[in-house]
Formats: C-alpha cells, sequence, structure tokens
C-alpha cells in the first residue's frame, strides 16, 4: 500500500495476522513495516532486496524518517549503497584488537621479534581498554586520550612513548597484512623526552655499599645451606651441595659484576652462552639477534670480569646459558633477589638498567671518548651516548680554553 504518511494515518495502522508494509508517497524509499505484535519501523529501500531499518516509530519521528531515507538513497547513488551500510559491513569483517593480537600479531612476533612476547604482552596491559574495539576505531583520539591519562597518572613520556611504539607496529602489520587500508596512528606523534637528562649510576661509596651487600647475601645464602645440612645430618637424610666450597652461592653477584663491567642491557646477559664467552681472547660476543640495535658486538672482559666469568664456571667446560634458570633454560627474572640487595645496601631509585649507566659513566668520567663508548654499548647512533657527555672530565672547559 502507498499512501501519504500523516499523523493521523501513523495511529490508524492495526496490526494483521501477517506483516505487512505501507510505503510513503512523499519521500521515495520511505516505508512502515507493522509486525503481528503491533511493533512499527520505518525501513528505507535503495534496491531490489536493499534494505534498512531506521528505527521504532515513535522512537524516531516522520521527519527525522523522511530525512534519513533521503540521506541513505542519495549515499546510495553516489557509492552504490548508503555509508551507514558499508560500515557496519567493514565493522562486521574487522577483527578486534584483541583478535588480531592473538590470531595473527603474536604468532608474528614470537617468530620474528627478539622480545615478541614481552611486546605482546605489554600491548594487551597498555591497552587493554581498547582490546574489545574493531581495529579500524583504534584511533587517533582514543590513543591521545588514552596517553593523557598515562601522564596524569604519572607515567613519564618516555614510557608512553615505548607503549604507543608498541601499538604502531602491530597496526602497521595490519596495513602491511591488508587487513588495515591506512594506519589509523600515522600523525600520532611522540612525546618529546628529555635525551640528555639526568643519569643515574652508581657513585663510588654506593657502589662499594652494593658490592658489600652482594657479600652479605652470599653469607647469608651460605649460611642457610649450612643449617640445612646441619638438620639433614641429624635425620641421616641426603645433604645438599656445600656452598662453602662454592665460589658464588647464587647466580645474583655474577650477574651483577659482569653487568657492571661489561655494560650489557639485562636481557643479553640472559641470554648469554658459554660459546659466546672467549677466555683465550678475553672477550663475549653479544650476538645480533639477542641484541637491541640487532648488531652483533664484542665486548673485552676487563680483570674482574674475566675472574667472574671463570669462578662462575668452575673446572669444567660447560655449554649452554651462562645463567641459566632452575629449570635450566632461559632465566628471565631476578627482580626479588635484585631488590633484596639494594635495600641490604640502602639504595634507592635504582634500577637494573643503572648498571648499564653506571659503567658508561665511569668510563666517561675516566676520559674514554664518546664513540668508543657508544661501540661498547652498541648504540646505533652517538645520539644515545651524548647523554653521559656531561660526565666528560673537562672537556668543555679545555676547548674554550684553547681561543
Amino acid at each position: 500500500m502507498k499512501t501519504k504518511f500523516t499523523a493521523k494515518l501513523l495511529a490508524t495502522l492495526a496490526p494483521q495476522e501477517k506483516a505487512y508494509r505501507v510505503h510513503d508517497t512523499q519521500q521515495p524509499g520511505l516505508c512502515i513495516r507493522v509486525l503481528p505484535s503491533g511493533h512499527m519501523s520505518y525501513m528505507v529501500t535503495w534496491g531490489r532486496n536493499k534494505t534498512a531499518t531506521l528505527g521504532r516509530v515513535n522512537v524516531v519521528t516522520l521527519e527525522q524518517a523522511r530525512r534519513e531515507a533521503a540521506r541513505y538513497l542519495a549515499e546510495a547513488q553516489e557509492h552504490g549503497e548508503p555509508l551507514a551500510i558499508t560500515q557496519a559491513r567493514l565493522s562486521d569483517a574487522m577483527p578486534t584488537l584483541d583478535a588480531f593480537l592473538r590470531d595473527q600479531f603474536e604468532p608474528w612476533a614470537l617468530a620474528h621479534q627478539r622480545d615478541g612476547d614481552n611486546s605482546v604482552r605489554a600491548i594487551r596491559h597498555s591497552f587493554a581498554d581498547l582490546l574489545a574495539l574493531p581495529l579500524d576505531q583504534v584511533t587517533q583520539k582514543r590513543i591521545e586520550q588514552v596517553r593523557t591519562g598515562w601522564l596524569a597518572a604519572g607515567r613519564s613520556p618516555a614510557t608512553a612513548n615505548r607503549n604507543v611504539t608498541r601499538l604502531k607496529g602491530l597496526l602497521s602489520r595490519a596495513v602491511e597484512w591488508g587487513v588495515l587500508p591506512e594506519h589509523p596512528l600515522a600523525k600520532v606523534r611522540r612525546l618529546k623526552v628529555d635525551g640528555r637528562g639526568r643519569v643515574r649510576y652508581l657513585d663510588l661509596a654506593e657502589e662499594q655499599a652494593l658490592r658489600k651487600a652482594l657479600e652479605e647475601r652470599e653469607e647469608g645464602i651460605r649460611a642457610d645451606r649450612d643449617s640445612a645440612n646441619a638438620w639433614r645430618t641429624a635425620r641421616n637424610r641426603e645433604l645438599l651441595p656445600d656452598l662453602r666450597a662454592a665460589k658464588f652461592a647464587d647466580h645474583l653477584k655474577p650477574l651483577v659484576l659482569l653487568s657492571l663491567n661489561t655494560g650489557m642491557r639485562r636481557g643479553e646477559v640472559f641470554n648469554l652462552h658459554w660459546h659466546d664467552v672467549n677466555f683465550q681472547g678475553k672477550f663475549l660476543t653479544v650476538e645480533g639477534e639477542t641484541s637491541k640495535s640487532g648488531q652483533t658486538r664484542h665486548i673485552p672482559l676487563n680483570k674482574e670480569a674475566l675472574a667472574v666469568l671463570k669462578a662462575w664456571r668452575g673446572d669444567i667446560v660447560r655449554v649452554g646459558f651462562v645463567f641459566p634458570a632452575k629449570s635450566a633454560g632461559r632465566l628471565d627474572n631476578v627482580k626479588k633477589s635484585w631488590l633484596g640487595a639494594l635495600k641490604l645496601a640502602n639504595i634507592e631509585n635504582f634500577r637494573w638498567h643503572d648498571l648499564r649507566h653506571t659503567f658508561a659513566s665511569k668510563l666517561v668520567m675516566a676520559g674514554v671518548a664518546l664513540n668508543t663508548v657508544r661501540e661498547l654499548l652498541g648504540h646505533s647512533d652517538i645520539a644515545m651516548t651524548l647523554r653521559y657527555a656531561h660526565l666528560a672530565p673537562d672537556t668543555k672547559a679545555a676547548a674554550v680554553e684553547l681561543l
């Protein structure tokens, strides 16, 4: 049935045994569908078997329905279908951030990224509130809102940059694999970070305190083992290995001393294998596949570093990880023991990574050229090493005295 829609007409439409439609003669494509239940909805038709519901009668006004119907028809004429239909269709086919992360990005990251598992875990944690969104709705506006929230909560710009960079990397893969037509965060800029800000490193007193704490911790572990074996002896139990005969009670002290003397990143130390250590040549190799820069580098071993590795190895030839986990696999966490040592040494505001800063700072203060420090640290760009430049002994003052 076709008739001009009016308020009076709408009031007279009654349900029948079967659903039926009434078409408006004023606005082409607009109709009302009346169900046997009495529910009535505005609908628009722009082609054969091509319809969409605009809303319930008495919820959407007649004028609103006519405007929407006219817009749908105009968009269908220009684009082949109304834009709302296009967006709904794309959303149905578009995976959520969570689904793409789980089904596509995570398998790729684990196979191709050095720290793929950490990257996936960080994205899930940092962007938990966005995981349910279709991938194309992870917009610049949303990310900037999330980032603003981080800063308000006290997170540093550097941390915010790292989080966003990980997400942008995921979205780059989505574009590359044809899931997204374009990168939604292409215009999101990095926050400004003071690249030459204060570097935290151990001063002489702190380093001495840390070394003393590590030794006290070792003695505590040995004393606990002595006590445990005394208990076992009294009960005729099998004794545990005597730690008094070992050079180190556990892995923490050699880990710290090696890091202080080589400047290796924590992950690089954890990934170190015995075949990477050349005792005769007195150097170790950080393989490119385990290095942050992706480049292999060779680090000379000074007397203490060499002595630590020899003592940790013992008198037998070893293979596998230099610092294995109890399961013999890769060690990935020393947080509890590390924080305990710092507390014992009364050292505050100091991270494991600051051992690397301590290594670099001591070299610069000893007059070592910045480019040499850069090579030892494995920095791909001298700009990263320039954060230590202010520690060089009177180089600027000496320079201006040449005038």
